[in-house]
């Protein structure tokens, strides 16, 4: 019942939802428009992950702070920028930095912004890591898009070659003094970013919702990753099995 709530608190169109749920209509892409009037380009490929962000609001069930007006969001693994375009609609005039590698993705972000110019979205087609350079990132190619591109995980794929940049990076370019909010699904490479970033960076940022990967390599786990934020300064909240939440006391 939740989710439907949200979909109408969320969606102005709803009803189309319900049309393509009991097969009434079939349209590809299916085209939302929020209360607040941002259009959602959605590939029925990927009507999942548009239920996981507006319906279930995946990455807001922990959420502890506000996101003041004009707030800084960086959104690491925006594939085809749903929660970039959730961030644009849900909070006030935030300021939006959505990074996704894979090409097939990244057109679908880009696509998104476009049909969103008003809104402050600022995509990127490169990977967040530990260090900046390039990486090799391997994914299923006869996918038409893809959620689940790993740079640390042994794969069957396509190998492909991307650039990469620092959270530092992020907060250099644009100037930030602080990250409001910082999502993160980055298919493992999420310990990379974190262990190498500086205590000046950990400290700015004000909360974190992300999805947790567990890996092969010593404290490539979430009780690990909860105990590098608590160590920071952060509480913390998880939902069983890979949600964390982290954000900084008042």
């Amino acid at each position: 019942m939740t989710r439907y709530l949200n979909l109408m608190r969320n969606i102005s169109n709803w009803s189309l939802y319900l049309g393509i749920k009991f097969g009434l209509t079939k349209p590809d892409p299916i085209h939302f428009t929020t209360r607040t009037g941002v259009v959602v380009e959605v590939p029925r490929r990927l009507l999942q992950t548009f239920k996981e962000v507006f319906m279930d609001e995946c990455y807001m069930n922990g959420l502890h702070r506000s996101v003041p007006k004009g707030g800084a969001v960086i959104d690491i693994g925006a594939n085809a920028g749903f929660f970039s375009l959730f961030a644009a609609s849900r909070f006030d005039h935030p300021r939006i930095f959505s990074y996704e590698p894979i090409p097939v993705n990244f057109k679908q972000l880009e696509q998104n912004r476009q049909l969103n110019t008003k809104y402050d979205i600022h995509p990127h087609q490169n990977a967040v890591a530990g260090k900046t350079g390039t990486i090799t990132l391997t994914f299923d190619p006869s996918d038409s898009f893809t959620t689940s591109a790993s740079m640390t995980r042994k794969q069957e794929g396509e190998e492909i070659q991307v650039n990469c940049v620092t959270l530092q990076d992020i907060f250099e370019t644009y100037g930030l003094e602080r990250c409001d909010f910082l999502k993160m699904d980055c298919e493992g490479a999420e310990y990379d970013i974190f262990y190498n970033c500086s205590e000046d960076i950990m400290s700015r940022i004000d909360q974190i919702a992300m999805e947790v990967h567990k890996g092969s390599e010593p404290r490539h786990d979430i009780d690990s990753l909860e105990q590098f934020f608590k160590h920071h300064g952060f509480k913390t909240q998880r939902r069983p099995v890979d949600m964390l939440w982290a954000w900084k006391p008042n």
